[in-house]
């Protein structure tokens, strides 16, 4: 017998900046995302997206309003608007739900000074405003507010998550 979180997987490719989510094979979502400004890169402090296999470790989120702020993967109590991102225009702005990723691959992307939930690798909703398809992240992968809360809500935690180059 399987586990729910078997029947699915996630595939994110730096290259082509799109997520794709897959139930039992079969595609349910292809999205386009933006993923790290600096490329592909597994070592910490180096605000890369990781490479290989993980899972899906936290869901974070659940029944929080569109455009909840979350700072420390705690809402603040604020809304994003576009006044609040005028207001603080340095801030990485982690939005709407957060699904934190493990490394599932021990010396690439698990462990040591190259481990993906050590680094608070998250896919994540951001300002809609910002742009998708192009990197321009810290190191996570950034996602519509409607895409990341569609993706939260179709899959469980343990779920797979493939990035590739």
């Amino acid at each position: 017998m399987t586990s729910p979180a078997e029947s699915f997987h996630i595939v994110v490719t730096l290259a082509g900046q799109r997520l794709r989510l897959f139930e039992k094979g079969a595609l349910r979502m292809d999205v386009a995302v933006s993923t790290a400004r600096k490329g592909p890169g597994e070592r910490i402090g180096s605000h890369c997206t990781p490479r290989g296999l993980h899972r899906i470790r936290a869901k974070i989120g659940e029944g929080c309003p569109p455009g909840t702020v979350f700072v420390g993967r705690r809402p603040t109590g604020e809304i994003y608007s576009s006044e609040l991102g005028r207001r603080h225009p340095g801030r990485d702005w982690i939005l709407s739900r957060i699904l934190w990723l493990s490394g599932m691959e021990v010396g690439r992307n698990r462990l040591g000074d190259v481990d993906t939930m050590r680094r608070f690798i998250y896919i994540h909703g951001c300002p809609d405003e910002e742009p998708m398809g192009i990197p321009c992240s810290h190191g996570c992968i950034r996602m519509r507010n409607a895409d990341v809360i569609a993706l939260f809500d179709s899959v469980p935690v343990g779920t797979r998550v493939t990035i590739e180059a």
